[in-house]
């Protein structure tokens, strides 16, 4: 699946950059100590409050993290942890227990398809002791009594390892969201309905783990598939029947491709669902970030209906920056949910898309990030005063077990992932704000208890 829209959630706004990052710093530590503090294992409670706390000492010496910073060839991606070493608390992830068990399902099938073995050993890491995780955490979700047997006993039979994320150390991972948003359309191109969602043409060529190798040419060669821009330009896709249904708007078809899928609601009210079938192989370009370099639009107020916003007011503009994209997505019509690059259903709120030359595949990962959510509360009388600065929503915990199942399209570091968030306008109204520094924990079975497992 494609990756997912690199937009940045609304904060208030201040007179310099560096206000701005001192007051996101200042908040975050704030947020960190009220809510992230009772989450951690007793042991390493009070090291953990004092790191904490050094936080605003260590700011203004420490430099903007560079989330998309690439490892250094052969640095590992995963740091295990070891005695002593600071753990998330799952205790909380008990009552969540149902919910994680269907994507848990997903991979543990993933993982019984003969083909799942080629992508072993990764991160040290066999195909058996991956799947052997899988089917000893489904035993510890279903028969563990009660929260506190259930954090125990993922503690001792499992080891635990962190992100070596943006730094390579365990600096942290910045998480942003997808999803499967809900557009308007038409299965016939009329004057409303102009842009096209193509299914994956005859010359696209892929290789049997769906990498791209290329289009076929008259001679039976490959060469790179055509870009974007190549492709709207030529009318390369056109007259051959690859029309599987029509947008309203260039930036509705753009985020279906960014997202990777669609529910497309017709004239009559109902709806037509499609999916990831494969791309033309090109680098995705981020359009917000785009905005952002040329001054369009300031680096912490994008988000997605800020870049509607500004669509609607330069249409043609932004069929110039879209066209930069070089990137393009294919699709089919589906039945049932879409499916994530291991060709398995993704689950709202349970799927993660991280890089898979780095990440083992299917794997049980727990996430530590704040998400964005609307606010239920009055405003304040200094949210009326800003009302024009920040948009009314919170953030909020969202650690929870997920399952390493889809790709990020433009993810090539160990420092982001993607979270799916869903179908609708919840999910893309989330997915759309949601760009959180968090940290993510894979977690394998001990070698001493795997090893004595049949």
């Amino acid at each position: 699946m494609g990756s997912a829209p690199e937009l940045r959630a609304g904060i208030a706004s201040a007179s310099s950059a560096g206000e701005r990052v001192a007051l996101r710093t200042e908040r975050a530590t704030s947020a960190l100590l009220t809510q992230h503090a009772h989450r951690y294992a007793p042991a390493v409670m009070k090291s953990h409050l004092a790191a904490l706390l050094a936080l605003p000492l260590l700011a203004a010496a420490c430099t903007t993290p560079e989330y998309g910073r690439p490892l250094p060839p052969g640095w590992p991606a995963l740091l295990k942890l070891e005695p002593g070493d600071e753990r998330p608390s799952f205790r909380e992830s008990w009552a969540e227990r149902h919910e994680a068990l269907l994507a848990l399902e997903h991979s543990i099938a993933w993982h019984q398809r003969p083909s799942s073995q080629q992508f072993f050993p990764i991160e040290g890491v066999d195909h058996r002791r991956s799947l052997a995780s899988l089917e000893h955490f489904k035993r510890l979700l279903e028969t563990s009594p009660t929260p506190e047997d259930f954090d125990a006993a993922v503690a001792v039979d499992f080891d635990i390892y962190k992100s070596a994320g943006w730094d390579g150390e365990g600096g942290g991972v910045l998480f942003t969201g997808y999803c499967t948003p809900i557009l308007e359309g038409s299965l016939t191109a009329n004057d409303t309905y102009r842009y096209p969602l193509y299914r994956l043409p005859d010359d696209l060529v892929k290789a049997k783990d769906g990498a791209i190798l290329g289009q076929r040419q008259a001679d039976g060669s490959l060469a790179p598939y055509p870009t974007r821009a190549a492709i709207e330009a030529s009318g390369h896709l056109g007259n051959k029947g690859l029309e599987l249904v029509y947008l309203a708007d260039p930036l509705d078809a753009f985020i279906a491709h960014v997202n990777g899928s669609a529910v497309v609601r017709l004239d009559d009210g109902s709806e037509r669902r499609f999916g990831y079938a494969g791309k033309n192989g090109r680098e995705y370009r981020s359009l917000g970030r785009m905005l952002v370099e040329d001054g369009q639009l300031d680096a912490d107020e994008v988000s997605l209906p800020a870049i509607r916003a500004w669509g609607e007011s330069h249409p043609e503009e932004l069929l110039e920056y879209i066209s930069k994209d070089d990137s393009f997505v294919f699709f089919l019509e589906i039945d049932g949910p879409p499916k994530g690059s291991l060709n398995v259903d993704v689950t709202g709120g349970r799927t993660l898309a991280t890089d898979k030359t780095l990440f083992p595949r299917g794997a049980i990962v727990f996430v530590d990030v704040d998400v964005p959510k609307k606010r239920t509360a009055v405003r304040t009388w200094w949210d009326e005063l800003w009302g024009n600065e920040f948009e009314d929503y919170e953030t909020v915990v969202y650690d929870r077990f997920m399952f390493d199942q889809d790709t990020g399209g433009a993810i090539r570091t160990a420092g982001r992932a993607d979270i799916y968030m869903g179908i609708g306008d919840e999910a893309e109204w989330t997915a759309g704000r949601m760009r959180s520094p968090g940290q993510m924990y894979y977690l394998f079975l001990k070698e001493s208890s795997f090893g004595s497992r049949p």
